[in-house]
């Protein structure tokens, strides 16, 4: 499937890799020992569940509970690629005939000020996210 559009400008860096633990504890010494560190820690529901950002260098890594890991290859749930302009992204994606997984652009309470996200699907059902960390 080929696009004659394309979403160039509206990304400029990979923000983070999502991978979804069973064991968060495990998972962040996993990572610490080969050398990341913690940079934010979030409660994400009622139910205890949490969302942690691991950095090395220019990787970040997203590591949540509450939606199982998969155990096997494939176990990287989604790329993030960083966007300074979700809601444009959003509708440049739909525009140019993307899969969108969402029907608008979602909101957490993450960081200072939040975040605005949405995915997209891509041609092997794989997940990519357009993160903004959104700024005062």
């Amino acid at each position: 499937m080929a696009f004659n559009k394309s979403l160039a400008g509206y990304f400029d860096d990979l923000q983070h890799v999502g991978i979804p633990t069973d064991d968060l504890d495990k998972t962040v010494a996993f990572w610490e020992k080969l050398g990341f560190k913690m940079t934010g820690n979030f409660d994400t529901d009622d139910k205890g569940n949490q969302v942690v950002f691991m950095s090395y260098a220019h990787l970040t890594l997203e590591i949540w509970t509450g939606d199982g890991a998969v155990k096997k290859t494939g176990a990287i749930n989604h790329l993030s690629l960083n966007t300074s302009d979700a809601d444009a992204a959003y509708k440049a994606a739909k525009a140019t005939g993307f899969t969108m997984k969402e029907t608008e652009v979602q909101h957490l309470d993450f960081w200072d000020h939040g975040i605005k996200f949405f995915n997209i699907e891509g041609p092997n059902a794989e997940t990519i996210e357009f993160c903004q960390i959104v700024k005062g």
